[in-house]
């Protein structure tokens, strides 16, 4: 997939333009970002290309990065982050106890404790 910048995006009209890694611009249409994302000027993002009516448009963006801006206006608060990560130290420390007693976590378990750790480690890696 080809990766690039967001050039210029309008959040109210829907589009913008990407400029590729190899120079080319690329139509960006709101219905080609995931739901809920965003992008502003600067944001990587990698995507697929289809020749559209005027050119090369963007299909299934996916945000790479963001501008420090927009991490920083999608962080959780501090009070959340801390009820979150409270409850992670109790999960830890559940599994560390069972671990003691030489009983490894279930697959399932496992996923699940794997997948919030990553998830807290992305809200609090701005």
């Amino acid at each position: 997939m080809p990766t690039g910048k967001v050039r210029f995006y309008d959040d109210e009209k829907g589009f913008g333009f990407i400029t590729s890694d190899d120079g080319q611009d690329v139509f960006l249409h709101s219905s080609a970002l995931p739901e809920g994302a965003s992008v502003r000027k600067g944001s990587r993002v990698d995507f697929g290309v289809a020749d559209g009516r005027r050119g090369p448009s963007a299909l299934s963006v996916r945000v790479l990065d963001a501008p420090p801006s927009i991490v920083k206006a999608k962080r959780k608060s501090a009070d959340d982050m801390a009820v979150i990560v409270e409850d992670l130290v109790k999960l830890l420390d559940d599994m560390g106890g069972d671990l003691r007693r030489g009983r490894y976590p279930s697959n399932s378990q496992a996923r699940k404790i794997a997948t919030v750790l990553r998830k807290v480690a992305d809200d609090i890696d701005v």
